[in-house]
């Protein structure tokens, strides 16, 4: 497993991120869920990523009983806050109560005292972004948090919270953005923007939910147990359906004379697609199965070939998305 600094900062994350996502009423016995989480250390992944909404709180314990045996030096643990974690008008977004409160709760489910890395999951438009970030100054300065990460914020949000961050000496290093080789909206402005400010990437849904790696095909029902078959709601539903046409599928099958070229599956060609951009420091995968998580981590330190990247922009173009807007 390589390592890639984040950002311009010091911290260095496994090039294959483990994120530990479970929906809020996720059925997945806990034993599979630390499976997944043992193989992961097992292949070398010392970045972990989980948030207090994750299974309304499972995901942290389940990874803070994973972790418990591991020198606490020897991994890199992040976790969120934004989403309805809490009880009342106050127990979501980012006001300085929700944050204070918030991280008390990861803290004790994550069985540690810090975080090394707290992202502001999404953008709060009814908070003051000040408030905001001299909260999260404040846990740094009282040693529960160690650096500041935001997730999904627009360019000029981003920019902005990171000239607050340094007059309060807090080192916002990393955004969190949807990408992957079907969706690449992040390049227009986000990830120029972060790279200028020193802030690195570390994109999840990097398997388009499973679509790049090929298991779905045209013509054929999702495979049974897949995201693709399950019954989905609101937007994860409308996420699915633009992924899962006949042109989309299509043109992954495409993908797969390439892979088998490079001598890869074609998750690792997907995960070795983000990772070849500069500003990407760790790539997010989420997985259920140990093969999976296995699978995945050997993407780290593979390195395509600019004619394959060229062609699989090209087999892809036009599918992908660039703005969201005109999907």
């Amino acid at each position: 497993m390589e390592h890639r600094h984040l950002g311009r900062s010091g911290l260095r994350i496994s090039e294959i991120v483990f994120g530990n996502l479970l929906y809020p009423h996720d059925s997945t016995p806990d034993e599979t869920v630390l499976g997944a989480l043992r193989t992961a250390l097992d292949s070398g992944i010392t970045t972990f990523d989980t948030a207090d909404i994750y299974g309304m709180g499972r995901s942290e314990e389940l990874l803070g009983r994973a972790l418990a045996g591991e020198p606490r030096d020897s991994v890199v643990i992040c976790t969120k806050v934004f989403f309805p974690a809490g009880n009342g008008p106050n127990g979501s977004g980012l006001s300085r109560k929700h944050i204070r409160e918030g991280i008390d709760a990861s803290l004790r489910r994550l069985r540690t005292d810090y975080v090394d890395l707290y992202t502001a999951h999404r953008y709060d438009q009814e908070t003051p972004l000040e408030e905001t970030v001299l909260a999260f100054a404040d846990l740094v300065r009282a040693g529960k948090v160690l650096y500041m990460g935001v997730s999904e914020w627009t360019a000029e949000q981003i920019g902005e919270a990171a000239g607050l961050a340094r007059e309060l000496g807090v080192h916002l290093i990393s955004s969190m953005p949807q990408y992957s080789a079907l969706w690449r909206e992040p390049e227009a402005r986000v990830m120029p923007a972060c790279q200028e400010l020193g802030i690195g990437q570390i994109p999840y849904f990097t398997l388009a939910q499973g679509v790049l790696t090929g298991k779905y095909l045209p013509g054929r029902p999702p495979p049974e147990g897949s995201r693709g078959g399950a019954e989905l709601v609101g937007g994860r539903a409308a996420f699915m359906r633009r992924l899962l046409t006949e042109d989309v599928l299509g043109r992954v099958q495409r993908l797969r004379p390439l892979a088998d070229e490079a001598g890869l599956t074609m998750s690792q060609l997907a995960l070795a697609w983000v990772l070849r951009h500069p500003n990407v420091a760790g790539a997010v995968i989420g997985a259920s199965r140990a093969g999976q998580v296995s699978e995945n981590a050997a993407a780290s330190g593979v390195k395509l070939d600019p004619a394959v990247v060229s062609r699989m922009d090209e087999i892809l173009g036009p599918v992908v998305v660039h703005d969201p807007a005109d999907a």
